[in-house]
C-alpha cells in the first residue's frame, strides 16, 4: 500500500484518485492517518487535483488540534491503495528491533489497556443514546451562487470541486449555470444540508478553498425543510 512520492506531481496524483470516493484516509473522521499523510505533502496540491486539495485544505483545518485526533499514526506504507508502494523522500522505515529489546509481555499489557478504555468509552455512548429520545433531524434547502473569476474559467471544472466536497450531512442537488453579464456565467447549486452537522460557513469555507476557480459563493435561498 502506499500513494508512491507525495512530494512529486505523480503522488499528488494518485492521493487525488484516493480520494475521489473518500473525505478521509481512514474512516468517516479526521485521524491520525490524514495526519500523517498531510505532514508528508511538502505543499497544496495544485487545483486541478481537486479531491486532494479539497481534503488538505480540510485537514490544514485542524493543525491546532491534530494531536488530539482519534487513531494511531502508522508509516506512509500502510495507507493508499493497494498495489503502490510508498517512495516519500524522508519518510523513515519502521525501525527494527533486536529480539533482546523486545518486550514480550508490556505491549499486550498495553493493547489490553486500551482495548478496555475503548470498550468503556463505546459503553458510555451507547447508554448516553439509548436514554435519548428519538429527535427529528432538523435540514434545509440551501441555493448557492457560486461566481468564477472571468469568463474563461471552466465552469465545468468549478462545479467538479464544488461537488468533490464530502461531509456527513451534505448532499448536492441540481445545478445550473445563469449568465451574470460580460459573457460571464455563475454557478446556481443546490444543496441539503442536517443544520447540526453543516452551515454556509463551512461551505463557504471549503467552496472559495478552490482560489483558482471561484471568486466568491453566496446564499441565493435558504429555506427549512
Amino acid at each position: 500500500m502506499g500513494f508512491g512520492d507525495l512530494k512529486s506531481a505523480s503522488g499528488l496524483k494518485v492521493l487525488n484518485g484516493f480520494l475521489s470516493e473518500r473525505s478521509y484516509i481512514e474512516g468517516y473522521v479526521p485521524s491520525q492517518a490524514d495526519v500523517a499523510v498531510f505532514e508528508a505533502i511538502s505543499a497544496a496540491p495544485p487545483a486541478d487535483l481537486c479531491h486532494a486539495l479539497r481534503w488538505y485544505n480540510h485537514i490544514k483545518s485542524y493543525q491546532s488540534q491534530k494531536s488530539s485526533l482519534p487513531g494511531v499514526k502508522k508509516p506512509l506504507g500502510q495507507y493508499g491503495p493497494a498495489g503502490v508502494a510508498d517512495s516519500t523522500s524522508g519518510s523513515a522505515p519502521a525501525k527494527e528491533e533486536d529480539d533482546d529489546d523486545i518486550d514480550l509481555f508490556g505491549s499486550d499489557e498495553e493493547e489490553d489497556a486500551e482495548a478496555t478504555r475503548l470498550k468503556e468509552e463505546r459503553l458510555a455512548e451507547y447508554a448516553a443514546k439509548k436514554a435519548k429520545k428519538p429527535a427529528l433531524i432538523a435540514k434545509s434547502s440551501i441555493l448557492l451562487d457560486v461566481k468564477p473569476w472571468d469568463d474563461e474559467t471552466d465552469m465545468s471544472k468549478l462545479e467538479e470541486c464544488v461537488r468533490s466536497i464530502q461531509m456527513d450531512g451534505l448532499v448536492w442537488g441540481q445545478s445550473k449555470l445563469v449568465p451574470v453579464g460580460y459573457g460571464i456565467k455563475k454557478l446556481q447549486i443546490n444543496c441539503v444540508v442536517e443544520d447540526d452537522k453543516v452551515g454556509t460557513d463551512i461551505l463557504e469555507e471549503q467552496i472559495t478553498a478552490f482560489e483558482d476557480f471561484v471568486q466568491s459563493m453566496d446564499v441565493a435561498a435558504f429555506n427549512k425543510i
